[in-house]
C-alpha cells in the first residue's frame, strides 16, 4: 500500500487545488446564509489529507532509490517536453514540511481572520501556495520549475494585495510583483538558452551534462548569472530585497508561508542547479558576494527597525544570504538543513508577532513592553523561536551553522567571519525584539493584552514542539555528527557569538537606566541603516531615472514621429481628396483628362533617368 501511495505522490498538490476549487463557492457574493467559514474548513481538510499522504510517502521512500516518473506534455517537430516527477526521501521530507506548515498556517488563519468575510479568496490562495510548493518539490524539470515559480509569484501578489482597499497594500503587492519580475525575466533567458546547449531540462540530465561539457567561458558565465537572477529575487537578496519588506502588508497567516517556504523556493532551485552553477567560478563568486552582503547588511538593517514586521523581514533576507553562500561553496545538503531548521524557527516568530499585533493593533516596537506577565505562552514560544534561529546547542539551527562553518573554514576563512558576524547580529536583533515586547514595564498599549484565541496559540505551540524536537529528527535522519567529530573550536566560537549577541542586547534593552529608543552618536549612520541603506533612493536616481528618461524619449518619439507620420498621411489624404473633388463633375471628358494626365506624369517619372544625358 505504501508503494502505491508513493506511485501516486503527484496527487499531493492536487488535494490543495481541489480544496481551492471547493472553497470558492463560499465567497460572500455567492453564499450569504452560511457565511464564509466552510471555505476554511474544506481547505484545512484537504491539507490534512495531503499531510498524511506526504508522511506515508516519506516512510515508503526512506532508504529507497528515488522514484522517477515522466508524463509527455508537448511534442512538436524535434521538441519534446515531459513533465518529470521525482519522489525521494528528501522530496518527501520537504512535502511533509510544506503541508505541515500550511496546516498550522491555515488553522492560525481561522482565528486571525475571524471577522473577515474574504475566507474563500484567502484560503483558495493559500491552497494555491501549497499546490505550487508541493509541485516545485516534486518537479524534476527546470522548465516546469520556472512555470511553478511564476504561479507562486502570482499567488504572492494576490495574497499581499488581499486587503486591496488600502493604498499601502496595493503598492506593496505591485512592488513585490514587479521586483520579482526583474529576476524572473532574466531567469527565463537562462532556461531557454540551456535547452539547446544541454539538450534537456531534467535535473539529472543537466548534472550529467555539466560533468562532461566544455563551453566557452564567457557563455558559461552569462548562462549561470542568468540562472541565479531568478533566485536572487525570490530569496530577497540585494539589490532585489525591498519587496519582502513591503510584502508584510498582507495577512500574517500568509506571511508564515512567505517568510519560511516561499522565499526558500529560489534556494531550492539553486540546490537543484548546483552542478550547472559549479561550471562558472564567476557565478559562484557573485553568489558568495551577494549572500555575504545581504546577510550582513540585512542583519544591521533589522536592528535599526522599530516596526516588528520589517525587522523580521530583514532577518529572513539575512538567512537566505547564508543559503546563497552554502550553495556557492558546494554545500547543498547543508543549505537544505539550514532551510529546514530555519523554517520552523521563523514560523514560530511570525505566529507570535502576529498574535501580538492582532490585539494590540500597533506594529511599533517602542509602544510595547511588559507582556511577559500577560502573555507567557507567547513569550516562551518566542524564546524557543529565538534559540532555534541562532547557533545555540542543542537546538536545530546550531548543527547547520556548525556544519557550514566547518566546511568553509579551510578554503573560505573570510566567509566564516561573515557567519560569526551574522549570527551575533541576528541574536542581538531577535533578543532586542523580545526585550522591547516582553520586557520592561507595561505601556498604555499593552496594559490590556491577554493571549489571543486558542486557534492562534495552538498552531504556535505545536510548531514549538517540532522545533524543540528538531535535533532528534536530524539525528534520526543521520544529519547530526558524532560527538567525537565535532570541532570544539568552531562550536565554541559560534556559541560565544550567540551569547554575546543575546547578552549585549538584553543588557541594553532591559536596562531601565539606558534611554530608549537608542540614539547613535552619528545620526547619519543610524539613518543609513534605518532607511535600508538608502536602497530605495538609489533605485530612484538610477533605475527609476533611466526608465523615466527612456519612457519620456519613447513618448516624444511616439508623439512627434509616429503620430506626426500618421497625421501627415491623413493630411495628405484629406488634401488629395479635397483637390480631386473638383475633378469629379460626372462628365466623361474630365475623367479622360485625369487619366491622361496621370499616365503622362507616370511616364515622365519612369523615363526621367533615360532623359538625363540629353540635359
Amino acid at each position: 500500500m505504501l508503494e502505491s501511495l508513493r506511485q501516486f505522490a503527484w496527487l499531493i498538490p492536487c488535494y490543495a487545488l481541489l480544496g481551492a476549487v471547493l472553497a470558492l463557492p463560499w465567497s460572500p457574493g455567492i453564499i450569504r446564509q452560511t457565511g464564509p467559514r466552510p471555505a476554511g474548513y474544506i481547505s484545512i481538510l484537504m491539507t490534512v489529507v495531503a499531510f498524511f499522504h506526504s508522511l506515508f510517502v516519506l516512510k515508503a521512500s526512506w532508504g529507497q532509490f528515488p522514484l522517477t516518473l515522466s508524463y509527455p506534455w508537448l511534442r512538436a517537430a524535434d521538441l519534446a517536453i515531459n513533465f518529470d516527477v521525482e519522489v525521494s526521501a528528501v522530496n518527501a521530507g520537504a512535502l511533509v514540511i510544506i503541508t505541515g506548515l500550511n496546516l498550522v498556517a491555515q488553522v492560525y488563519a481561522v482565528g486571525y481572520l475571524e471577522q473577515d468575510w474574504g475566507w474563500a479568496r484567502f484560503f483558495s490562495l493559500m491552497a494555491l501556495f501549497e499546490a505550487g510548493l508541493c509541485t516545485l518539490v516534486l518537479c524534476n524539470s527546470l522548465f516546469f520549475s520556472y512555470v511553478v515559480l511564476e504561479i507562486l509569484t502570482l499567488g504572492t501578489y494576490l495574497l499581499i494585495g488581499f486587503w486591496f482597499n488600502q493604498s499601502l497594500v496595493v503598492t506593496g503587492a505591485r512592488d513585490a510583483f514587479l521586483t520579482k519580475r526583474v529576476g524572473d525575466l532574466i531567469l527565463l533567458m537562462g532556461v531557454v538558452a540551456l535547452l539547446p546547449l544541454a539538450g534537456t531540462w531534467n535535473y539529472e540530465g543537466l548534472a550529467r551534462w555539466a560533468q562532461t561539457t566544455t563551453l566557452n567561458p564567457t557563455l558559461v558565465n552569462l548562462l549561470c548569472l542568468a540562472l541565479i537572477a531568478g533566485p536572487l529575487g525570490k530569496c530577497a537578496q540585494f539589490p532585489l530585497h525591498l519587496w519582502l519588506d513591503e510584502a508584510m502588508e498582507g495577512p500574517m497567516p500568509a506571511t508564515i508561508l512567505r517568510n519560511t517556504l516561499v522565499v526558500s523556493t529560489g534556494a531550492w532551485l539553486l540546490v537543484k542547479l548546483q552542478p550547472v552553477l559549479a561550471l562558472s567560478g564567476l557565478a559562484q563568486g557573485v553568489m558568495m558576494a551577494v549572500g555575504a552582503t545581504t546577510a550582513i547588511g540585512a542583519s544591521l538593517i533589522a536592528i535599526a527597525q522599530i516596526d516588528i514586521k520589517r525587522s523580521l523581514s530583514y532577518t529572513v533576507s539575512a538567512y537566505m544570504g547564508l543559503v546563497f553562500i552554502a550553495v556557492a561553496t558546494g554545500q547543498g545538503e547543508t543549505a537544505l538543513q539550514l532551510i529546514l531548521t530555519y523554517t520552523l524557527a521563523m514560523a514560530i516568530l511570525v505566529m507570535c508577532v502576529g498574535g501580538i499585533i492582532w490585539n494590540n493593533v500597533s506594529q511599533d516596537l517602542t509602544q510595547y513592553g511588559g507582556l511577559w506577565a500577560r502573555r507567557p505562552v507567547s513569550g516562551l514560544s518566542y524564546l524557543v523561536g529565538l534559540v532555534s534561529l541562532i547557533a545555540l546547542p542543542p537546538f536545530g539551527s546550531f548543527w547547520a551553522w556548525l556544519k557550514l562553518t566547518e566546511s568553509l573554514s579551510a578554503q573560505y576563512p573570510l566567509l566564516v567571519g561573515v557567519l560569526v558576524i551574522v549570527n551575533t547580529l541576528t541574536a542581538f536583533s531577535a533578543t532586542r525584539e523580545f526585550c522591547l515586547i516582553f520586557g520592561g514595564a507595561p505601556k498604555p498599549m499593552t496594559v490590556r493584552s491577554p493571549e489571543v484565541l486558542w486557534l492562534m496559540v495552538l498552531p504556535m505551540v505545536i510548531t514549538v514542539g517540532f522545533a524543540l524536537h528538531a535535533p532528534l529528527i536530524l539525528q534520526q535522519w543521520g544529519l547530526l555528527p558524532a560527538w567525537a567529530e565535532i570541532n570544539l573550536t568552531w562550536a565554541g566560537i559560534l556559541v560565544a557569538s550567540s551569547v554575546l549577541g543575546v547578552a549585549s542586547s538584553a543588557f541594553i534593552y532591559l536596562n531601565s537606566a539606558i534611554q530608549k529608543p537608542i540614539q547613535l552618536p552619528l545620526k547619519q549612520v543610524q539613518d543609513f541603516f534605518a532607511y535600508d541603506l538608502y536602497t530605495a533612493q538609489l533605485y530612484r536616481v538610477t533605475i527609476v531615472a533611466v526608465i523615466g528618461a527612456v519612457s519620456q524619449l519613447i513618448n516624444w518619439f511616439d508623439k512627434i514621429v509616429v503620430d506626426g507620420l500618421v497625421n501627415l498621411v491623413g493630411l495628405a489624404t484629406v488634401f488629395g481628396g479635397q483637390t480631386l473633388k473638383y475633378n469629379v463633375s460626372g462628365q466623361t471628358q474630365f475623367y479622360v483628362l485625369s487619366i491622361i494626365l496621370g499616365i503622362t506624369l507616370i511616364g515622365v517619372l519612369i523615363s526621367y533617368q533615360f532623359l538625363q544625358p540629353f540635359f
